[in-house]
């Protein structure tokens, strides 16, 4: 099998995928209508269909638990929030047809619009900061294990996650101990207790669960596990708790799909608000 390596156009094509998948929203910056985001047309789905056979031939209980340990905070030194949005502001994409926007842009787009809805702080700071896991791509990570639509593992596949027939060829298919609904979770016991499928989204949480609200952790956490969060999959997981949480997850979703447009933020502007935003809730360097 061949590895898709990072490049903007699989990520770019995994996005439109959402936005055709989910053109439901009240959300429309600018008055930029909805079905006016990403014009792809269908090699772009193409890419995404052997995107996520590569992904759901790949991520298994034991590849999460191998990346957990390989990526826990700590291996790739430190670093300020800003200087890691400068960092990830490496991956410029040059073939959105949406925007030309870099990555800094991009966060602070998300940001802003949360911000002009009058949401908490700590809200504004998720949208600010949600992506900058996606820094695994600079560590080497295929785009496979960044990026895509997030599940458990352990368990059995659910057929509301995409392209589920592409699990056929996964590993743990074999294993009658992880194909069953709960497989090795306890029902109702809690998404604290399953292993999610790896990918930035995973390593974020694990990077800032020490510094942020556990509202902002779970949208963090949990923004890509669409199964979920729009297909109301994996409830017998769930433990009351979670289910409540996962409002927040909701809410956030249409801001990270959504708030793209033509006009470019200013950041010499905003970064002395997002600096200071920045502080009240991060010291000045953390593991990552």
């Amino acid at each position: 099998m061949h590895d898709i390596n990072y490049n903007h156009g699989v990520e770019d094509a995994w996005e439109a995928d959402l936005e055709q998948r989910y053109p439901e929203t009240d959300y429309e910056p600018d008055g930029k209508a909805k079905d006016a985001f990403r014009n792809y047309d269908d090699p772009a789905r193409d890419t995404v269909r052997e995107f996520y056979r590569i992904n759901h031939e790949r991520q298994t209980l034991a590849l999460v638990k191998e990346k957990k340990a390989k990526f826990a905070p700590g291996q790739h030194g430190t670093m300020g929030i800003w200087e890691a949005m400068e960092f990830l502001d490496t991956l410029v994409d040059d073939s959105d047809p949406d925007t030309e926007m870099s990555q800094i842009q991009h966060l602070l787009q998300t940001a802003e619009g949360i911000r002009k809805d009058g949401h908490p702080d700590w809200f504004i700071l998720t949208g600010l900061i949600h992506d900058l896991g996606k820094v695994l791509c600079l560590y080497g990570e295929a785009q496979w294990a960044v990026v895509g639509d997030t599940f458990p593992v352990g368990c059995a596949f659910s057929d509301k996650i995409v392209y589920p027939e592409f699990f056929a060829e996964n590993p743990d298919t074999a294993n009658p101990k992880l194909t069953t609904e709960c497989g090795i979770y306890a029902r109702n016991g809690g998404l604290d207790q399953v292993h999610i499928s790896w990918g930035h989204d995973e390593y974020l949480y694990q990077v800032v669960k020490a510094h942020l609200p556990e509202e902002a952790l779970y949208m963090i956490r949990y923004h890509s596990f669409y199964a979920a969060h729009r297909e109301k999959a994996y409830d017998y997981l769930m433990n009351d708790h979670d289910r409540a949480m996962f409002r927040w997850v909701r809410a956030f979703n249409p801001y990270d799909l959504y708030t793209k447009s033509d006009a470019p933020p200013d950041i010499s502007a905003l970064r002395p608000y997002y600096e200071g935003l920045i502080q009240r809730f991060f010291p000045e360097t953390i593991a990552w």
